[in-house]
């Protein structure tokens, strides 16, 4: 693996937001911390925009994708919304991620928590070529469901 420098800076007001971080040596996603102002509640259904305090300057070609955390899925029905959220190259606004409560109880964000991951990730670019006809595949028109009954 190979590091990319990223930019990034604390907006004001954010000294005490740790930058986004790999919690282990193999973590493929940096963790995303809260910097909301005080405790936020997301009740059962209800969703909300967290900001992170953070703005990032991504080199051309990356992406980075806003992800859910495992554990907050699993034990508390938290989720990223527009899971997986995109920041392209050229956005310099604050990172905010929009949380949501499937689980069955009130759950409080806290300044500081980590809400979310981050994945910096290659972007590819492609070039349409239209055609009268798509090639023949195994599969062909089949829909959702196609490939079997799942489970």
């Amino acid at each position: 693996m190979s590091d990319i420098a990223v930019a990034v800076t604390r907006l004001a007001g954010n000294d005490d937001i740790g930058l986004p971080r790999y919690e282990t040596a193999q973590s493929a996603g940096l963790d995303l911390e809260a910097a909301v102002a005080g405790t936020v509640v997301l009740a059962p259904g209800g969703r909300a925009t967290i900001p992170t305090g953070l703005a990032i300057a991504l080199p051309p070609g990356y992406e980075a994708q806003i992800r859910p955390r495992s554990g907050l899925a699993a034990k508390c029905g938290i989720t990223v919304l527009n899971a997986p959220g995109t920041v392209d190259a050229d956005y310099r606004g604050e990172i905010k991620v929009v949380l949501a409560n499937f689980g069955a109880a009130p759950f409080a964000v806290e300044r500081g928590m980590r809400i979310a991951q981050m994945v910096v990730a290659p972007v590819t670019r492609i070039a349409w070529r239209e055609v009268a006809a798509l090639p023949d595949s195994a599969r062909g028109t089949g829909g959702f469901g196609s490939t079997g009954t799942g489970g």
